[in-house]
């Protein structure tokens, strides 16, 4: 589905605002009731420089990564040069995976942050429809990826960011979810920087 833009992203896309597409997470709700707050965070954040959009999933209660790609693509291809792509939880990790799937979606691309993004694959969630294959991450190779993650989540623990910073060859940066969100940080932690 296409996403909405507001008379104020109408405007900043005019004037050359720097792109960034949110990519929810998925569960009941999740798109009004839960993510439309980080994204009036970021967007409050980042000022009327940025043109932040954020396009409604297809089932978002029940995501599959076959419909949810064809989404995301439709999304990213609208998109300029320099854009920033930010997923999260199962947004994340559905993002991260249909870009290393179709690498010509990474065209333009400047950076990809991944919230609280579960893992899959060996020690993370298992996925019948993403199947990793042994260099998933080698599209990746020119992108900065950067991870954030709160320590007291339960849902995604902190061993995930391990996960995704094993099979790769470049640096991935993580650190906690309230530096990118939030302006003020709960717990202050240095980014840890992940090289293989």
């Amino acid at each position: 589905m296409a996403s909405k833009m507001s008379s104020t992203a109408r405007k900043a896309a005019k004037r050359g605002a720097k792109q960034v597409l949110f990519i929810q997470g998925a569960g009941e709700g999740t798109h009004d009731e839960w993510d439309n707050k980080l994204v009036a965070s970021l967007q409050r954040g980042l000022g009327p420089g940025h043109d932040v959009r954020y396009p409604r999933m297809p089932n978002g209660d029940d995501p599959s990564f076959v419909a949810w790609s064809a989404a995301l693509e439709k999304e990213i291809v609208q998109l300029d040069d320099g854009a920033i792509l930010i997923g999260h939880s199962v947004g994340g990790t559905i993002l991260i995976h249909a870009l290393t799937e179709q690498p010509k979606l990474l065209r333009g691309v400047a950076a990809i942050c991944l919230i609280a993004a579960p893992f899959v694959g060996d020690g993370g969630w298992p996925a019948d429809d993403i199947v990793l294959r042994r260099d998933w991450t080698a599209p990746l190779a020119d992108i900065a990826v950067y991870l954030y993650q709160g320590d007291t989540d339960e849902t995604t623990p902190m061993t995930h960011l391990d996960l995704y910073a094993r099979p790769s060859r470049k640096r991935m940066c993580a650190a906690s979810a309230a530096a990118i969100i939030n302006s003020t940080m709960i717990s202050p932690r240095s980014p840890k920087t992940f090289v293989e």
